[in-house]
């Protein structure tokens, strides 16, 4: 069986920028033990797979170790390559995933994606989690994610996760995001998961379903520009919109190519 294989750079202008992921259109759904196969040779934070069922397109995310509730970043590539790749007509899609419907709308190259909103609420930083950071949080929420808040975006890009411990910690399927107020945005994060073959995520999408309301309560305003503080760095356009958010972003494409699973042929199943 030949697949078509998308690799899309999102939440960036750049190519080596951003979070990259790979995107995988499919006619009929294979077996999950296969799709994780795939995500896990493919080596990047997420693998997208999606059929396009003419008004919906449904649409699931794999990390190389376990399937996603939801994923900002290969949403937003899988978006890009319908639209930009692929000739998708309509510049809105509805995406069918665990979280439910998923709209994207693009204008003007960048992807607005309307995702639920999670609110996090105060809550107890866990030892083994406070032994892991060399740098001590001034106040912890959680949501599906915990969220360590610090005092400057300088403490966000000293922070350094003690592996060692980290790795004790199952926060399945969230992980850790840390997150100060911006120099030259609202606000800057990292994002952190343990037990993961990637322990730093380049630029988080879903992270901002938690963020944007925080931070919009905070600062007293609905529309935020944040940046993620990766190696990688990465740029999101925010709104908060009480029950739901906008997370936009842009993408580029890094390469397009096919993949080959002959020995799976007969496990296809509708």
């Amino acid at each position: 069986m030949k697949l078509e294989l998308y690799q899309i750079d999102a939440f960036t202008e750049k190519i080596f920028h951003g979070n990259p992921a790979c995107v995988v259109p499919l006619k009929n759904w294979l077996p999950d033990e296969v799709l994780l196969k795939i995500a896990r040779e493919n080596a990047v934070a997420e693998t997208a797979f999606f059929i396009d069922n003419g008004n919906t397109v449904h649409l699931r995310w794999f990390t190389p170790e376990i399937e996603m509730d939801l994923c900002g970043h290969a949403t937003l590539a899988t978006a890009h390559c319908l639209i930009s790749i692929l000739n998708y007509q309509n510049h809105k899609i509805i995406f069918e995933t665990k979280s439910g419907e998923l709209m994207v709308e693009v204008k003007d190259s960048i992807y607005y994606m309307d995702f639920p909103s999670r609110m996090p609420e105060s809550a107890a930083l866990p030892d083994i989690i406070s032994r892991a950071l060399n740098i001590q949080p001034k106040e912890v929420f959680k949501s599906r994610d915990y969220i360590l808040l610090y005092d400057s975006e300088d403490d966000i890009k000293n922070i350094n996760i003690e592996r060692s411990v980290f790795d004790l910690i199952n926060l399945d399927p969230g992980g850790l995001v840390v997150t100060a107020a911006g120099t030259d945005s609202d606000f800057v994060s990292r994002y952190f998961t343990p037990q993961s073959s990637i322990l730093e995520d380049p630029v988080t999408g879903s992270a901002h379903c938690s963020l944007i309301p925080f931070w919009s309560s905070r600062l007293g305003k609905d529309t935020l520009f944040a940046r993620q503080l990766s190696e990688r760095g990465g740029q999101l356009y925010c709104e908060n919109k009480n029950e739901r958010v906008i997370v936009a972003g842009k993408a580029q494409t890094y390469s397009m190519g096919h993949l080959w699973i002959e020995s799976y042929d007969h496990h296809q199943t509708e």
